[in-house]
């Protein structure tokens, strides 16, 4: 989710569906405003992609995050919630357990290129009820198969169990821009920094400095995307200079800010 917390957020309905018309099912959406819905789960896996805006899906394990050109790939029977950010075209896939078999587990965020852009708009402009012995049930089914080699991106932010670090966590999650050190944290928490540290790499396999980098260069995502100043999103997220967040950002992404929308 955003770096400010869910406070913003309106309630987008879950469809209600009892079973898919097709082994893959295709919904399109235009959310002009920023909305979530409740947690939930799917008998089938869904593929969240939105073709401008970007998503955010939460789980238990984690936080996941899809700018434009990237994913969300959601195992079934996955409890999760979706959020989008304000003017999001949204582009969702739902594939039952036949179409899928051996694929992906779990949740992760897969890199889209232009083959697979161009699978889902065509393939989002069939019928529901397209012929599955056809042309357009050959299109499904190469679209699948791409789904299934797609590249995984680190684009995403693991939680973890422990529930003081979880508290530590979703207080960051609310003010990613607080700037107190682990041993201030352990003071509030009740434990020592030493037990924290050692927990934090355990249950998220980061360490609390390279958690909270990536939560806020996550959390820097959407407003880039929205075209707000680069100085204004890096004072936003915690930064205390530009080129601090430039920096930051090209080790984590391998491009500046301004490049990685561009690509």
């Amino acid at each position: 989710m955003p770096a400010n917390g869910q406070n913003q957020w309106g309630e987008r309905q879950v469809p209600q569906l009892q079973q898919l018309p097709r082994p893959l099912f295709a919904r399109n959406e235009s959310l002009v405003n920023a909305v979530g819905t409740a947690r939930h789960t799917h008998a089938w896996v869904q593929l969240s992609y939105a073709i401008r805006g970007v998503l955010h899906v939460r789980t238990a394990e984690g936080n996941f995050v899809a700018p434009p050109q990237r994913a969300i790939w959601i195992s079934a029977g996955t409890e999760h919630e979706v959020f989008n950010s304000p003017h999001t075209e949204m582009r969702s896939l739902y594939l039952n357990e036949v179409s899928s078999s051996g694929g992906l587990g779990g949740c992760r965020v897969l890199e889209i290129d232009a083959l697979m852009r161009e699978l889902i708009r065509h393939f989002c402009e069939l019928p529901v009820e397209y012929d599955e012995k056809g042309p357009d049930g050959r299109l499904a089914q190469v679209l699948v198969d791409q789904l299934l080699v797609a590249r995984e991106v680190s684009l995403s932010l693991p939680l973890p169990g422990d529930p003081r670090l979880l508290r530590l966590c979703q207080r960051l999650l609310e003010a990613p821009d607080d700037s107190r050190t682990l041993l201030e944290w352990s003071q509030d928490l009740g434990a020592s920094e030493k037990t924290l540290r050692r927990l934090f790499l355990r249950e998220t396999g980061l360490t609390f400095r390279a958690w909270r980098q990536r939560l806020r260069l996550l959390g820097s995502l959407e407003a880039l995307e929205q075209g707000q100043r680069v100085t204004q999103v890096a004072l936003g997220c915690g930064y205390d200079s530009t080129s601090a967040f430039i920096a930051a950002f090209r080790q984590h992404f391998g491009v500046t800010p301004g490049d990685f929308f561009q690509r």
